[in-house]
């Protein structure tokens, strides 16, 4: 298994970054990019989504780290501290829904994707907010495939 701190980083001299700037802007906003300088410590060039992606991963594995201290209850329980939208779940859900969590932050972490964790995070509170509202036990009417339906 390749660990994401064995993939070949992106670098740069600094030299690239004023003669061919646009190429090194768009290289950065595909992945981080290291600028590397004679005078200084390397610095790394990356977009904004991409340092609020591990920011906010970061902020997920403090939560996540709480979560582990506390001895008291099981996971589902002790994330649902964390995670007070959680309560929106069915017990069964909440079991299912901390499992994955800790699962994609597993995922996260050895692949340096930040995106993982944070999208099954979104995705179950998503879900949990849904269920609060009321609309996750709506019935719901599926078109067939074939079933052509015109714009409103």
């Amino acid at each position: 298994m390749i660990t994401a701190a064995a993939l070949p980083a992106a670098a740069r001299r600094s030299s690239d970054l004023s003669k061919h700037s646009a190429e090194v802007f768009a290289e950065a906003e595909d992945h981080p990019v290291t600028v590397t300088r004679r005078d200084g410590e390397a610095l790394v060039l990356m977009s904004q989504r991409e340092a609020e992606g591990r920011s906010r991963l970061l902020n997920f594995a403090a939560q996540l780290i709480t979560v582990t201290l506390d001895e008291s209850g099981s996971l589902a329980e002790r994330m649902a501290k964390a995670f007070p939208w959680m309560l929106a779940l069915s017990p069964a859900d909440r079991e299912t829904c901390a499992q994955d969590l800790v699962d994609a932050a597993r995922a996260s972490f050895s692949t340096d994707q930040p995106h993982l964790a944070i999208a099954e995070l979104t995705s179950w509170k998503e879900t949990a907010i849904t269920i609060a509202a009321g609309l996750g036990s709506a019935d719901l009417e599926w078109l067939d495939d074939d079933e052509t339906v015109e714009r409103p």
